[in-house]
């Protein structure tokens, strides 16, 4: 028998607390109406006090092995991808795996940014293949709002983005089936790192955090926003028609196509550009922000739920992120 990788289940968590634009407003010279147009973005989930990225990583765990009807021990392995670590070490997918109490499934953090989701798909896909596990949970989580400069300085990069956490669970099926992942493409570009990035704390000055870097406002996130918009709207429509062509897929066969939520003006443009319909199209940063790694498993769980997605429907998923990192997959859903 040759094996593919389906998704078996997908499951979300975000927090409770909604951060509307009229809220941001009261932290920074800033409006309701110029968030919105830049980013397309009304409102975005932060945490509360007390709550982790691992909270939010079990909850949409736990949903999604409750969609594929499996529980914790079946699984073979857990990949979790993010930029917001819940400590420098060890990873956040250690303290995921002990609020699962995951036995002694193996377990790994990867950093790919708002690409991480599908770096850890591909990943998940190939081990699957290989034969090497059977099931293996793929988790995005973020949490932004600590983090944040939430000042007049830092509107930019403050407004985009929100707190969550989606996850999949990938299972082993017969290639006959014709269902589960078709085609992963990645890619990355390490010469624009500095255009999107959190330069401190880090191990690589004399101390990875002193007053002078916070003085420096260098402990928070900062954009180059025209450049990478630039990007993204470039990469995105090409390593998507990368991944269709390796299906051998034309884009009109595409049922549902989810791109990551960065920014809504950005999805628009990739969809002029390829003229995609607004009918096969999904976004939700409207509600929920940019959750980076978190964001396209998330929009997977609520497609899903929301009735969007149907067996042996085609859906392509495209991300692009910092580093810079880029990528799309085909899955053939069922």
């Amino acid at each position: 028998m040759t094996v593919r990788s389906r998704i078996a289940g997908t499951g979300m968590g975000v927090p409770s607390r909604v951060v509307t634009n009229a809220d941001l407003t009261q932290w920074m010279d800033t409006s309701e109406e110029w968030i919105e147009q830049r980013t397309g973005i009304r409102e975005r989930r932060w945490i509360e006090p007390g709550q982790k990225p691992s909270d939010l990583a079990r909850e949409a765990t736990l949903q999604a092995l409750a969609d594929a009807e499996l529980e914790v021990r079946d699984l073979d392995c857990i990949l979790l991808a993010t930029l917001s670590a819940e400590h420098d070490f060890p990873g956040t997918s250690f303290f995921l795996h002990e609020a699962i109490d995951a036995g002694e499934i193996p377990c790994i953090d990867l950093r790919a940014q708002c690409s991480g989701f599908l770096y850890g798909l591909q990943m998940a896909d190939a081990l699957i293949v290989a034969g090497r596990y059977r099931r293996v949970l793929v988790v995005g989580c973020e949490v932004h709002s600590t983090g944040l400069d939430i000042s007049t300085a830092g509107r930019d990069v403050t407004v985009i983005f929100g707190d969550g956490a989606g996850a999949v669970v990938l299972e082993a099926v017969d290639e006959a089936a014709g269902t589960g992942v078709l085609s992963v493409r990645l890619h990355a570009e390490g010469k624009h790192a500095r255009r999107l990035w959190l330069e401190a704390p880090s191990s690589a000055a004399p101390q990875r955090v002193c007053q002078e870097m916070i003085d420096d406002r260098r402990i928070y996130p900062s954009m180059d926003g025209r450049f990478v918009f630039k990007h993204a709207v470039t990469r995105m429509p090409e390593v998507l028609m990368e991944t269709l062509d390796a299906a051998s897929v034309k884009l009109d066969e595409v049922d549902l196509f989810l791109f990551h939520q960065a920014n809504l003006r950005i999805n628009e443009a990739v969809a002029q550009k390829l003229e995609i319909p607004a009918s096969k199209l999904m976004n939700n940063i409207q509600r929920l922000g940019n959750c980076s790694a978190g964001a396209l498993p998330i929009l997977l769980a609520e497609a899903s739920r929301e009735g969007r997605l149907e067996k042996g429907q085609l859906v392509s998923l495209t991300a692009f992120g910092s580093g810079f990192t880029w990528g799309s997959a085909l899955l053939r859903w069922g």
